[in-house]
Protein backbone atom coordinates (compact mmCIF):
# COMPACT_ATOMS: atom_id res chain seq x y z
CA UNK A 1 0.00 0.00 0.00
CA UNK A 2 1.26 3.46 -0.79
CA UNK A 3 -0.45 6.62 0.71
CA UNK A 4 0.26 10.36 -0.95
CA UNK A 5 -1.25 13.29 0.42
CA UNK A 6 -0.48 15.21 -3.08
CA UNK A 7 -2.21 14.59 -6.42
CA UNK A 8 0.31 13.45 -9.02
CA UNK A 9 0.75 16.03 -11.86
CA UNK A 10 0.87 13.74 -15.35
CA UNK A 11 0.53 16.49 -18.63
CA UNK A 12 -2.01 13.87 -20.45
CA UNK A 13 -4.97 13.27 -17.82
CA UNK A 14 -8.43 11.79 -18.84
CA UNK A 15 -10.19 13.99 -16.67
CA UNK A 16 -8.57 16.57 -14.10
CA UNK A 17 -9.90 18.77 -11.14
CA UNK A 18 -8.03 21.88 -10.73
CA UNK A 19 -8.81 23.88 -7.28
CA UNK A 20 -12.55 23.14 -8.05
CA UNK A 21 -14.98 24.54 -5.08
CA UNK A 22 -18.75 23.89 -5.99
CA UNK A 23 -21.43 25.72 -3.66
CA UNK A 24 -24.73 25.46 -3.90
CA UNK A 25 -27.69 27.74 -3.51
CA UNK A 26 -31.04 27.33 -2.44
CA UNK A 27 -33.96 27.58 -4.99
CA UNK A 28 -36.03 29.68 -2.52
CA UNK A 29 -33.26 32.05 -2.27
CA UNK A 30 -32.72 34.31 0.80
CA UNK A 31 -29.88 31.26 2.40
CA UNK A 32 -26.40 31.41 2.41
CA UNK A 33 -24.69 29.33 -0.56
CA UNK A 34 -24.11 25.92 0.85
CA UNK A 35 -20.18 24.90 -0.25
CA UNK A 36 -19.87 21.32 -1.75
CA UNK A 37 -16.67 20.95 -2.81
CA UNK A 38 -13.46 22.94 -1.42
CA UNK A 39 -10.15 23.29 -3.59
CA UNK A 40 -10.35 19.77 -4.97
CA UNK A 41 -7.54 18.78 -7.33
CA UNK A 42 -6.70 15.26 -8.36
CA UNK A 43 -6.20 13.86 -12.02
CA UNK A 44 -7.20 10.43 -13.24
CA UNK A 45 -5.29 8.65 -16.09
CA UNK A 46 -6.24 7.07 -18.84
CA UNK A 47 -7.39 3.57 -17.90
CA UNK A 48 -7.29 4.51 -14.29
CA UNK A 49 -10.00 2.89 -11.87
CA UNK A 50 -10.51 5.21 -9.08
CA UNK A 51 -13.11 5.37 -6.39
CA UNK A 52 -14.18 7.94 -4.30
CA UNK A 53 -15.13 7.56 -0.41
CA UNK A 54 -15.69 9.33 2.47
CA UNK A 55 -19.04 10.66 4.05
CA UNK A 56 -22.31 11.07 2.78
CA UNK A 57 -22.69 14.54 1.47
CA UNK A 58 -18.92 15.07 0.87
CA UNK A 59 -18.87 15.63 -2.79
CA UNK A 60 -18.32 12.52 -4.24
CA UNK A 61 -21.48 12.51 -6.41
CA UNK A 62 -21.06 16.22 -7.46
CA UNK A 63 -17.90 15.80 -8.76
CA UNK A 64 -19.23 13.03 -11.33
CA UNK A 65 -22.28 15.52 -12.17
CA UNK A 66 -19.41 18.00 -12.53
CA UNK A 67 -17.32 15.97 -15.04
CA UNK A 68 -20.92 15.14 -16.99
CA UNK A 69 -21.39 18.94 -17.14
CA UNK A 70 -24.72 18.23 -15.68
CA UNK A 71 -23.62 21.60 -13.38
CA UNK A 72 -20.35 23.49 -13.60
CA UNK A 73 -17.66 24.33 -10.71
CA UNK A 74 -17.93 27.69 -8.77
CA UNK A 75 -14.83 27.89 -9.26
CA UNK A 76 -11.30 26.14 -10.44
CA UNK A 77 -11.57 23.52 -13.86
CA UNK A 78 -13.07 20.49 -14.50
CA UNK A 79 -11.28 19.25 -17.66
CA UNK A 80 -11.83 15.98 -20.01
CA UNK A 81 -8.87 14.92 -22.03
CA UNK A 82 -7.33 18.18 -21.86
CA UNK A 83 -10.98 19.95 -23.02
CA UNK A 84 -12.50 22.12 -20.23
CA UNK A 85 -15.88 20.49 -19.51
CA UNK A 86 -18.78 23.20 -21.15
CA UNK A 87 -22.01 21.89 -20.98
CA UNK A 88 -23.25 18.12 -21.11
CA UNK A 89 -20.40 15.88 -21.68
CA UNK A 90 -21.72 13.35 -24.08
CA UNK A 91 -18.51 11.82 -23.96
CA UNK A 92 -18.58 9.96 -20.86
CA UNK A 93 -20.64 7.20 -19.61
CA UNK A 94 -22.60 7.78 -16.50
CA UNK A 95 -24.06 4.65 -14.55
CA UNK A 96 -26.41 5.70 -11.92
CA UNK A 97 -27.98 3.71 -8.88
CA UNK A 98 -30.58 3.13 -10.89
CA UNK A 99 -31.07 0.97 -14.08
CA UNK A 100 -32.72 3.70 -16.03
CA UNK A 101 -33.96 0.70 -18.89
CA UNK A 102 -36.91 1.84 -20.94
CA UNK A 103 -39.63 -0.34 -20.02
CA UNK A 104 -41.01 -0.54 -23.52
CA UNK A 105 -37.35 -1.67 -25.22
CA UNK A 106 -36.49 -5.44 -24.06
CA UNK A 107 -33.34 -5.90 -22.67
CA UNK A 108 -31.34 -5.99 -26.32
CA UNK A 109 -33.18 -2.92 -27.42
CA UNK A 110 -31.70 -1.03 -23.85
CA UNK A 111 -28.29 -2.63 -24.64
CA UNK A 112 -28.39 -1.23 -28.48
CA UNK A 113 -29.83 2.27 -27.45
CA UNK A 114 -26.63 4.23 -26.74
CA UNK A 115 -25.13 3.07 -30.31
CA UNK A 116 -28.37 3.52 -32.36
CA UNK A 117 -28.25 7.24 -31.08
CA UNK A 118 -24.86 7.49 -32.25
CA UNK A 119 -25.92 6.21 -35.72
CA UNK A 120 -24.05 2.74 -35.74
CA UNK A 121 -25.12 0.70 -38.38
CA UNK A 122 -28.10 -2.01 -37.27
CA UNK A 123 -26.14 -5.51 -37.64
CA UNK A 124 -22.91 -3.92 -36.16
CA UNK A 125 -25.17 -2.39 -32.90
CA UNK A 126 -26.45 -5.98 -33.06
CA UNK A 127 -23.22 -8.09 -33.29
CA UNK A 128 -21.65 -5.99 -30.18
CA UNK A 129 -24.70 -5.91 -27.94
CA UNK A 130 -25.11 -9.76 -28.25
CA UNK A 131 -21.33 -10.03 -27.49
CA UNK A 132 -21.92 -7.86 -24.35
CA UNK A 133 -24.97 -9.45 -23.61
CA UNK A 134 -23.28 -12.90 -23.58
CA UNK A 135 -20.38 -11.76 -21.10
CA UNK A 136 -22.02 -10.72 -18.43
CA UNK A 137 -24.16 -13.93 -18.90
CA UNK A 138 -27.73 -12.88 -20.49
CA UNK A 139 -27.99 -14.97 -23.36
CA UNK A 140 -31.60 -16.44 -23.41
CA UNK A 141 -32.91 -12.49 -21.86
CA UNK A 142 -32.50 -10.70 -25.13
CA UNK A 143 -36.43 -10.08 -26.15
CA UNK A 144 -37.23 -10.11 -22.44
CA UNK A 145 -38.36 -6.58 -20.98
CA UNK A 146 -37.43 -4.90 -17.88
CA UNK A 147 -40.26 -5.92 -15.53
CA UNK A 148 -39.34 -9.76 -16.91
CA UNK A 149 -35.84 -9.32 -15.12
CA UNK A 150 -34.40 -9.52 -11.65
CA UNK A 151 -32.45 -6.82 -10.19
CA UNK A 152 -29.16 -8.02 -10.66
CA UNK A 153 -29.95 -8.41 -14.72
CA UNK A 154 -31.54 -5.05 -15.19
CA UNK A 155 -28.12 -4.18 -13.15
CA UNK A 156 -26.11 -5.79 -15.88
CA UNK A 157 -27.89 -4.47 -18.54
CA UNK A 158 -27.52 -1.04 -17.48
CA UNK A 159 -23.34 -1.29 -17.29
CA UNK A 160 -23.17 -2.86 -20.42
CA UNK A 161 -25.29 -0.22 -22.07
CA UNK A 162 -22.78 2.12 -21.13
CA UNK A 163 -19.93 -0.14 -21.81
CA UNK A 164 -20.83 -1.61 -25.29
CA UNK A 165 -19.85 1.76 -26.94
CA UNK A 166 -16.68 2.37 -25.44
CA UNK A 167 -16.70 5.69 -23.65
CA UNK A 168 -13.19 6.37 -22.42
CA UNK A 169 -14.67 7.53 -19.55
CA UNK A 170 -17.01 5.80 -17.49
CA UNK A 171 -18.62 7.29 -14.15
CA UNK A 172 -20.58 5.32 -11.82
CA UNK A 173 -22.20 6.82 -8.74
CA UNK A 174 -22.75 4.12 -6.26
CA UNK A 175 -24.46 1.66 -9.00
CA UNK A 176 -24.77 -1.45 -6.94
CA UNK A 177 -25.81 0.08 -4.03
CA UNK A 178 -29.57 -1.05 -3.81
CA UNK A 179 -28.65 -5.15 -4.45
CA UNK A 180 -28.01 -7.50 -1.84
CA UNK A 181 -24.40 -8.34 -1.35
CA UNK A 182 -24.54 -12.08 -3.03
CA UNK A 183 -25.47 -9.80 -6.08
CA UNK A 184 -23.07 -6.66 -5.60
CA UNK A 185 -19.72 -9.47 -5.46
CA UNK A 186 -21.22 -10.66 -8.83
CA UNK A 187 -21.21 -7.76 -10.55
CA UNK A 188 -18.55 -6.60 -9.13
CA UNK A 189 -16.44 -9.67 -10.59
CA UNK A 190 -19.02 -8.79 -14.06
CA UNK A 191 -17.70 -5.35 -14.11
CA UNK A 192 -13.91 -6.52 -13.51
CA UNK A 193 -14.22 -7.97 -16.22
CA UNK A 194 -15.87 -5.91 -18.57
CA UNK A 195 -13.42 -3.28 -17.90
CA UNK A 196 -10.10 -5.24 -18.26
CA UNK A 197 -11.33 -5.54 -22.31
CA UNK A 198 -11.06 -2.36 -23.37
CA UNK A 199 -9.63 0.03 -19.74
CA UNK A 200 -11.18 2.99 -19.62
CA UNK A 201 -11.09 5.07 -16.81
CA UNK A 202 -13.89 4.59 -14.71
CA UNK A 203 -14.75 6.97 -11.27
CA UNK A 204 -16.68 5.26 -8.77
CA UNK A 205 -19.01 6.27 -5.98
CA UNK A 206 -18.94 3.93 -2.76
CA UNK A 207 -19.79 3.86 0.65
CA UNK A 208 -18.30 -0.24 0.75
CA UNK A 209 -14.48 0.10 1.42
CA UNK A 210 -14.20 -3.60 0.12
CA UNK A 211 -15.94 -2.97 -2.96
CA UNK A 212 -13.51 -0.08 -3.25
CA UNK A 213 -10.20 -1.95 -2.62
CA UNK A 214 -11.72 -4.87 -4.88
CA UNK A 215 -12.31 -2.90 -7.91
CA UNK A 216 -9.60 0.27 -7.81
CA UNK A 217 -6.27 1.38 -8.70
CA UNK A 218 -6.58 4.53 -6.42
CA UNK A 219 -8.66 5.34 -3.40
CA UNK A 220 -9.60 9.12 -3.29
CA UNK A 221 -10.81 9.89 0.27
CA UNK A 222 -12.54 13.17 0.76
CA UNK A 223 -13.29 15.09 3.83
CA UNK A 224 -16.65 15.84 5.41
CA UNK A 225 -18.70 18.35 3.75
CA UNK A 226 -17.23 20.57 2.51
CA UNK A 227 -15.59 17.76 0.47
CA UNK A 228 -12.21 18.41 -0.03
CA UNK A 229 -9.44 15.05 -0.91
CA UNK A 230 -7.93 14.18 2.55
CA UNK A 231 -5.80 11.28 1.23
CA UNK A 232 -5.19 9.32 -2.15
CA UNK A 233 -4.48 6.08 -1.90
CA UNK A 234 -2.94 3.40 -3.96
CA UNK A 235 -4.16 0.21 -4.13
CA UNK A 236 -0.72 -2.13 -4.69
CA UNK A 237 -2.90 -5.55 -4.80
CA UNK A 238 -1.91 -7.50 -7.93
CA UNK A 239 -4.45 -7.89 -10.71
CA UNK A 240 -6.65 -9.74 -12.00
CA UNK A 241 -8.40 -9.80 -8.52
CA UNK A 242 -11.13 -11.99 -7.53
CA UNK A 243 -13.90 -10.02 -5.21
CA UNK A 244 -14.94 -13.44 -4.00
CA UNK A 245 -11.40 -13.84 -2.23
CA UNK A 246 -9.78 -10.31 -1.83
CA UNK A 247 -9.95 -10.32 2.10
CA UNK A 248 -7.20 -13.34 1.66
CA UNK A 249 -5.24 -11.13 -0.66
CA UNK A 250 -1.81 -9.91 1.01
CA UNK A 251 -2.34 -6.16 1.87
CA UNK A 252 -6.15 -6.03 2.04
CA UNK A 253 -6.43 -5.41 5.96
CA UNK A 254 -4.21 -2.22 6.48
CA UNK A 255 -5.64 -1.09 3.30
CA UNK A 256 -9.18 -1.16 4.52
CA UNK A 257 -8.05 -0.72 8.06
CA UNK A 258 -6.32 2.77 6.98
CA UNK A 259 -9.12 3.56 4.62
CA UNK A 260 -11.42 3.04 7.95
CA UNK A 261 -9.39 5.12 10.40
CA UNK A 262 -9.48 8.06 8.00
CA UNK A 263 -14.07 7.91 7.53
CA UNK A 264 -14.14 6.96 10.83
CA UNK A 265 -12.41 10.48 12.14
CA UNK A 266 -14.41 12.21 9.19
CA UNK A 267 -17.41 11.29 10.69
CA UNK A 268 -16.44 11.68 14.43
CA UNK A 269 -15.48 15.57 12.70
CA UNK A 270 -18.91 15.81 10.98
CA UNK A 271 -21.07 14.94 14.53
CA UNK A 272 -19.11 16.96 16.72
CA UNK A 273 -19.66 20.19 14.61
CA UNK A 274 -23.35 18.69 14.65
CA UNK A 275 -23.59 19.17 18.31
CA UNK A 276 -21.68 22.06 19.03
Amino acid sequence: MQQTDEPRTETRSAVRFDHVYKAFVARSGGSEPVLALQDVTFDAQPGEFISLVGPSGCGKSTCLNLIAGLSGPSDGAVSHHGSPVRGVNTSVGYITQDDNLLPWRSLRGNVELGMELRGVERRERRERAQEFIELVGLSGFEDHYPHELSGGMRKRAGIIRTLVYDSSVVLMDEPFGPLDAQTRVILQAELLKLWERSRPTVLFVTHDLVEAIALSDRILVFTTNPGTIKRDYRVELPRPRDPFRIHETPGFSELHDALWDDIRAEIEKSRERGSS
